[in-house]
């Protein structure tokens, strides 16, 4: 048999913890419960905090290039109105054209 009934086996600095007890600190002092949940809340915050950060980043960069994209898209969309202009003029003279030679075929 390993260990005597009622003896640890564990050498003093390695008790074994039961649910409830006080975890040992860094500096040998017992951290309470309290504390080390502040630790882990402020731990996830930390982590929250940089996940948030990662993705404002992300969608910064993914705003610069809709904006640059809609920039392009104004210009190409104010080069099709000139050029819808161009062609409503150019209509417009070839059916004042064909009015004033039907006309002429009239008279």
């Amino acid at each position: 048999m390993l260990t005597t009934p009622g003896r640890s086996t564990y050498p003093y600095g390695m008790e074994q913890m039961q649910p409830g007890d006080q975890l040992p600190s860094a500096g040998g002092g017992a951290m309470s419960k309290a504390a080390s949940a502040t630790d882990r809340v402020d731990d996830a915050l930390s982590r929250l905090e940089s996940m948030v950060e990662e993705r404002l980043r992300a969608e910064s960069v993914r705003s610069e290039e809709l904006a640059k994209r809609l920039n392009k898209l104004e210009q190409q969309h104010d080069e099709l109105r000139k050029v819808a202009m161009d062609v409503e003029g150019r209509l417009e003279r070839a059916m004042e054209y064909i009015r004033s030679l039907l006309a002429a075929d009239q008279e």
